[in-house]
């Protein structure tokens, strides 16, 4: 199977299925004597991880992470990367491959069972195979280390926030949100009382054996001017290929989105002034910190659409292998709303392209 690297400096390609004995993958790229704090590495995924509350998937695992090449501890007791490629696993513990044993000759509505079938000619039914979420934890360690390069060399901070859940969002504009703040609640909204609106609703429909989506606010800040590439490489092209490649995504704005088109020029275009140091920005920021493709200096502002959780308890009609109509009724530990354990994956693709182009920015004038 092709398409499992992303990134052309910073690179990383992923490994593993979602009942495999490991997940896992090797970063490449990463500039030799980096210093990498292992603890935020292992943080970002207890962000991520299944079964961290009422509303996320029952299925429990640690997913401590293992670094098998790339990283040494130096003579000051410090973690650096030795500039060769950084591999790493994170083992599966908790599978339960018996509830998907209906699924081998049956197609889940909405799920990869019918496109992958129809591709390979094979597909592992069990959790879903290379096609389940699982896949993204392998993301989330590529892209703690991320952050920490692109906070070493220009001072980025990536904050992602849960903004909406189906109906229910928030009212203020986006905005960059402490960490604290974030994870003080465990749908990860800035707001309490719009976050218990929001639990209240998954939990409901986690009930009722359905699910939700919603979006999710990301908010770059101390972005420098000049990441990204002109045409194909363009900072919010490579971005949107980053974050539709999770699963559940369905759309992306970048600033303004589509409540720009609602606009004139006049009033939609962010005029630019200078400061009496002679420093340039923006009076406004719907262009959401990337004009022409580059990134301005102005804050990165996107928001991500997620659908709702394809798998549910309620019986749904599809078809077999053999191409006969049958209900289907799922088994199996599924979040009834992917948003708050996203927020994590999230911040990790934005990371991802960021670091990749600000090595790749380094050879573009001397």
């Amino acid at each position: 199977m092709s398409g499992n690297t992303l990134g052309k400096v910073f690179q990383l390609t992923t490994f593993g299925e979602s009942h495999g004995a490991v997940v896992g993958g090797v970063i490449d790229g990463v500039p030799a004597g980096l210093v990498v704090d292992l603890e935020q590495v292992q943080a970002e995924l207890d962000r991520r991880k299944p079964g961290q509350s009422a509303i996320t998937t029952d299925r429990k695992e640690e997913d401590k992470v293992v670094f098998i090449s790339g990283i040494i501890d130096n003579d000051e007791g410090k973690t650096v990367c030795t500039g060769t490629p950084i591999a790493f696993q994170i083992r599966n513990r908790d599978t339960k491959s018996a509830d998907y044993s209906n699924l081998t000759t049956s197609f889940r509505p909405s799920h990869a069972d019918f496109t992958y079938s129809g591709k390979y000619g094979i597909r592992d039914a069990r959790g879903g195979g290379r096609s389940s979420a699982r896949e993204t934890v392998s993301r989330v360690v590529a892209g703690a280390i991320a952050q920490q390069l692109i906070k070493t060399t220009d001072g980025i901070e990536i904050s992602a926030y849960v903004d909406r859940v189906h109906e229910i969002s928030t009212p203020f504009p986006p905005a960059f949100f402490e960490r604290n703040l974030i994870d003080s609640n465990i749908v990860r909204c800035p707001s309490d009382e719009i976050a218990s609106r929001m639990i209240a609703r998954i939990e409901e429909v986690k009930k009722a054996g359905d699910s939700v989506g919603g979006s999710i606010v990301l908010v770059a800040r101390n972005m420098p001017l000049g990441l990204g590439e002109p045409v194909f490489d363009k900072l919010n092209a490579e971005l949107a290929k980053a974050l539709m490649s999770l699963p559940a995504t369905k759309g992306i704005e970048i600033g303004s989105g589509f409540s720009g088109t609602l606009m004139k020029g006049s009033e939609h275009n962010d005029e630019f002034q200078a400061n009496e140091q002679g420093e340039v920005s923006t009076t406004t920021n719907r262009s959401g910190g990337i004009q022409g493709g580059i990134s301005n200096g102005e804050d990165l502002v996107i928001r991500i659409g997620f659908k709702p959780v394809s798998t549910i308890k309620k019986p749904q009609n599809t078809v077999d292998s053999e191409g006969n109509n049958i209900v289907l009724e799922m088994k199996g530990r599924h979040d009834p709303c992917v948003l708050p354990r996203a927020v994590p994956i999230v911040e990790a693709m934005v990371a991802l392209v960021l670091a990749d182009h600000t090595l790749r920015n380094r050879t573009t004038q001397i």
